[in-house]
């Protein structure tokens, strides 16, 4: 495999942690609210990644397989129901449902998500090295 070739699989993954850290920020954002233009509360979105092939056809020998958002879910599972009759979203019979984002267990995904956005950007970095000294010995 080649230098740009691994620059290109630490994009990928530049990309995709980049997508999951603003899915986890706006779920974390949206924890509280109740009211959505769809109507009823905010649901959790989950960010759903797939290995694709590089391009040409030798790359699929070599088989490795740069990383990429397949989709961005939303979840019902979870929604916190608590009886406050005097919320304004409370149903008939004074029950709100708030929306099913953990904000403890949302920190954590952030937290992961940004390791390893850091470790493409070190994966990165030690690529380009390698190429600007692998052009430095022609000089």
């Amino acid at each position: 495999m080649n230098i740009f070739r691994t620059m290109e699989l630490s994009a990928s993954g530049l990309t995709a942690q980049r997508q999951r850290l603003n899915v986890i920020a706006e779920n974390l954002a949206n924890a509280q609210v109740t009211r959505t233009p769809e109507g009823g509360p905010y649901l959790r979105k989950n960010v759903i990644l797939e290995t694709q092939p590089l391009e040409d056809f030798g790359s699929l020998m070599a088989s490795p397989a740069k990383v990429a958002v397949s989709d961005i879910v939303e979840s019902r599972e979870g929604l916190v129901q608590e009886y406050d009759p005097t919320h304004p979203d409370a149903n008939q019979d004074g029950i709100v449902t708030w929306p099913n984002v953990n904000p403890v267990t949302a920190m954590v995904s952030l937290v992961l998500a940004s390791r390893a956005f850091d470790a493409n950007v070190a994966a990165f970095k030690a690529a380009k090295t390698m190429a600007l000294k692998a052009l430095d010995i022609g000089r």
